[in-house]
């Protein structure tokens, strides 16, 4: 079983920054993309951005220019820097990782996730 471990969530104030980091318990080699989302209360879980294994990356529109993700492969680690926080940004963040597996001779991917870190954005 596949564990991803988040940390770096907290409360900031509004125009602050906060990095978030996600360890996956699998060897780099079969990680696929990794990436961040998040839910609000009341809310679904939205997409926030994600990372390929060769570092290509894709943000949703509202996070363009102030967050930034990235992964170091030989640490299993993706992480999500935050700036210019806003408090519309509280939610609970929460890791993905697609996990490559091979069937006989056919390549699948299984969706892991993180239990989640709150982020709080509040003066």
């Amino acid at each position: 079983q596949v564990q991803l471990v988040e940390s770096g969530g907290g409360l900031v104030q509004p125009g602050g920054s906060l990095t978030l980091s996600c360890v996956a318990s699998e060897s780099a080699g079969s990680i696929g993309v990794m990436g961040w989302f998040r839910q609000a209360p009341g809310k679904q879980r939205d997409l926030v951005a994600i990372v390929g294994s060769s570092g290509n990356t894709n943000y949703a529109d509202d996070m363009k220019g102030r967050f930034t993700i990235s992964r170091d492969n030989a640490k299993n680690t993706v992480y999500l820097q935050m700036s210019n926080l806003k408090p519309e940004d509280t939610a609970v963040y929460y890791c993905n990782a697609q996990i490559m597996r091979l069937r006989g001779s056919t390549w699948y991917s299984v969706d892991y996730w993180g239990q989640g870190t709150q982020v709080t954005v509040s003066s």
